[in-house]
């Protein structure tokens, strides 16, 4: 008799990982049911951010993964930090957060638009883990429009002095830089802004359904002064935080396959144990016909993301693609994660089992970084060649 496929990995996309790939993998999936698991549940109930796992996340290698070895970094490729991502977001969407931004979205924009003194000096401790950043962009009346930004900064002198707000700020309150774009007389730039500059105050946002495992902040900038050293040289315009967007929506598309594949692997397990009407919950036709397309789904997204991934490493990965696989495996996460948590019944609404949890939290990565609407008008407007926004 032929061995069972893996539920969670129907189509063996495993196989087509190379060993280092499954190796990376292997790794941080160790970590997540070390260290993560045993925790996160406590974490989210708590509102807390499990910040004393940064130096182990940091000593696997996993911050700027992709970064060239020069700057203190793994030099991963982009299906590796695809895992990384899938794995921490089986553990929790508030965990993978917190790597994604410190990666993609303050890590590569001094490694992409900053000078060789400016990685040099920030990359190798953001790599350890001793320097955290945030990065600056939605504010709080800007939304999906982030053109319609307020904040901005004038030169004084040799320096730049930057006013204005930013809101729903991942790591903000305990962030030791933010990686700011504002509004200036010759475009949109970025500025490395560190959180002990005068002016600068960091307010937690608390009372939060979602994300409860991480740090989210409103940034306020008052008069904060800070040297043209710190302006980011080597971009101008929109293009700048959309290219590190980009590079955070990548992961974000391998993310939620991990948070799905804890739903659809707690289920299965408690379908198994439960016994009602004197039978397995597992034997209903109903239950499997929904676990069934959960798998389907799964392994549509698997797919998706590996190719994604692929296209990434050759150099030939296009923002449309991205948008396409955020909005299909986002979709397919939450679906999963609230149909997973309509199985377990009563037992679904604790912390004690994972779906709620997943499910919660995906209610803000199905928004952040581009909703669902904006991602589907993007795969729009690449069909049609008409801008709908």
């Amino acid at each position: 008799m032929a061995a069972r496929l893996n539920p969670l990995d129907l189509y063996d996309v495993r196989s087509l990982l190379t060993d280092e790939e499954r190796m990376v993998q292997d790794t941080v999936g160790r970590f997540v049911d070390e260290k993560v698991l045993p925790i996160i549940g406590d974490c989210f109930d708590q509102g807390r951010f499990p910040k004393e796992l940064v130096p182990e996340i940091a000593n696997l290698g996993l911050l700027g993964a992709t970064i060239p070895e020069k700057y203190g970094c793994a030099g991963m490729n982009g299906v590796s930090y695809g895992l990384i991502c899938q794995e921490l977001e089986r553990g929790d969407s508030g965990l993978r957060s917190f790597a994604s931004v410190q990666s993609s979205l303050c890590m590569y924009p001094i490694y992409a638009y900053g000078n060789e003194e400016q990685k040099m000096h920030y990359l190798p401790k953001m790599a350890a883990g001793e320097i955290i950043g945030c990065f600056g962009l939605t504010e709080p009346h800007g939304g999906s429009d982030p053109a319609n930004m307020k904040t901005h900064a004038k030169k004084d002198g040799g320096d730049w002095v930057i006013n204005g707000a930013k809101m729903w700020i991942t790591n903000g309150n305990i962030a030791h830089i933010a990686i700011v774009w504002a509004q200036t007389e010759d475009g949109i730039q970025g500025f490395i802004v560190p959180t002990d500059t005068k002016g600068f105050t960091a307010q937690e946002v608390h009372k939060k359904m979602s994300l409860r495992a991480s740090v989210t902040s409103a940034l306020f900038f008052d008069n904060v002064r800070i040297p043209d050293a710190n302006r980011l040289p080597n971009v101008k315009g929109l293009k700048g935080p959309l290219g590190c967007l980009t590079q955070a929506r990548y992961g974000i598309t391998w993310g939620p396959i991990g948070a799905a594949q804890a739903c659809l692997k707690e289920v299965l397990d408690y379908t198994q144990e439960r016994i009602l009407f004197g039978r397995p919950l597992a034997s209903n036709q109903a239950i499997q016909l929904k676990m069934a397309d959960m798998a389907r789904r799964i392994t549509s997204a698997q797919l998706l993301s590996l190719q994604l991934g692929r296209l990434k490493d050759a150099g030939k990965m296009e923002p449309t693609q991205v948008s396409l696989a955020k909005w299909n495996n986002c979709r397919m996460a939450i679906d999963i994660a609230r149909e997973c948590r309509d199985i377990l019944g009563g037992a679904g609404i604790t912390v004690e089992h994972s779906a709620i949890r997943h499910a919660l939290n995906l209610e803000s990565v199905i928004t952040y970084e581009g909703t669902e609407t904006v991602h589907q008008l993007v795969v729009g407007r690449e069909l049609t060649g008409i801008n709908a926004f």
